[in-house]
């Protein structure tokens, strides 16, 4: 009997936090954890990925499994996490930002066009510019967290063959951010953000297009079923990312330019970029990495789709359609109250 009561004192001491709490705040507490558990399930398939896309020569060459036990014996288990804290810190508020702005976006434009269908093209627009606006408020820790992960720094005392041993250049994530605005100011924090934008906005759209697609298709009492969130964040994170992947090896790129040697040729714009790692790397360049990307996307796009769908029924966030008919309700209510002062 005791520790039923302490869990009933306990489940309303977490209802009188949770009930108060303004809707887009739950939101983005569904929307940073969810980021957050699936950007650290798959740091050593991302680290990994980085060091293929920025054509580190000891990596590339070894494929997949090579570069797994390359970076084991040279750097150990963290190394697998290197950069994860900027990934984690950046990924944070960039899910929450991106979950709470795509449900903003989609009640925003139902709300002034009600004539708008709610059918998969309203979720494509919404995603894309809530892709949009979280990559502009986070870019610069994704520019840390990926200067951060081309650092290979061997163990001292330790020489393997092949693996060139370079100075580590940033000592963590606030060193590395010093560094960078005072070697190029803001516009240095913000090199690659071009691409970011015009991969993001096709992907974020798609993703979130594809996701919810699948799930009209699902019936009522299967769409809290976590297999079947699973496999639907999968599929919306595989041909998502598929079309606009060679933006991403653009950006990247871009963010490491100043670590590589002082004759590779300079990159300038995203198309320029683009046309340039085609004609002197290859076309397959622009798909480096995307066979580990594949692997990657399925669960961390699964992870991420199906602790936020978790974490807005737990913090009790209405669904799509109720929250529209709240935020209508709501509008309504407060019209009728102007009319009556």
């Amino acid at each position: 009997m005791g520790k039923k009561g302490e869990e009933k004192e306990m489940g309303m001491f977490f209802d009188g936090i949770i009930e108060p709490m303004p809707l887009f705040v739950k939101e983005l507490i569904a929307g940073g954890v969810a980021g957050g558990l699936a950007k650290t399930a798959v740091a050593p398939l991302e680290r990994v990925k980085i060091l293929f896309q920025t054509r580190r020569a000891e990596f590339h060459s070894v494929g997949l499994f090579g570069s797994f036990k390359k970076i084991a014996k040279t750097e150990g288990v963290m190394g697998f996490y290197r950069g994860n804290g900027a990934s984690v810190a950046r990924i944070v508020p960039y899910a929450a930002l991106h979950y709470m702005t795509y449900e903003q976006y989609r009640r925003w434009i139902i709300d002034s066009f009600p004539g708008i269908g709610r059918g998969p093209v309203l979720d494509l627009v919404a995603g894309s510019f809530a892709g949009g606006t979280a990559v502009l408020f986070t870019y610069p820790l994704d520019l840390v967290r990926t200067k951060l992960a081309y650092q290979v720094v061997g163990p001292p005392k330790i020489n393997v063959k092949g693996v060139v041993n370079t100075e580590q250049v940033y000592n963590g994530i606030l060193d590395c951010f010093s560094k960078t605005y005072r070697g190029s100011g803001l516009r240095g924090l913000y090199r690659g953000v071009a691409p970011s934008l015009y991969g993001i906005f096709p992907y974020a759209g798609l993703k979130f297009y594809f996701y919810e697609e699948m799930k009209r298709h699902v019936p009522d009492d299967q769409k809290k079923n976590i297999m079947v969130n699973l496999v639907c964040g999968s599929v919306a994170g595989l041909l998502g990312q598929t079309f606009t992947y060679p933006l991403d090896v653009v950006r990247r790129q871009m963010q490491v330019q100043r670590l590589l040697p002082s004759n590779s040729p300079e990159l300038k714009g995203t198309m320029e970029t683009l046309v340039m790692i085609a004609k002197n790397q290859g076309w397959k360049q622009l798909f480096s990495g995307l066979s580990i990307n594949y692997l990657k996307v399925v669960p961390s796009v699964a992870i991420g789709f199906t602790v936020y769908d978790m974490m807005k029924s737990y913090l009790r966030v209405p669904s799509h359609d109720e929250a529209v008919i709240e935020v209508v309700t709501n509008k309504g209510n407060t019209q009728t109250s102007s009319l009556h002062t």
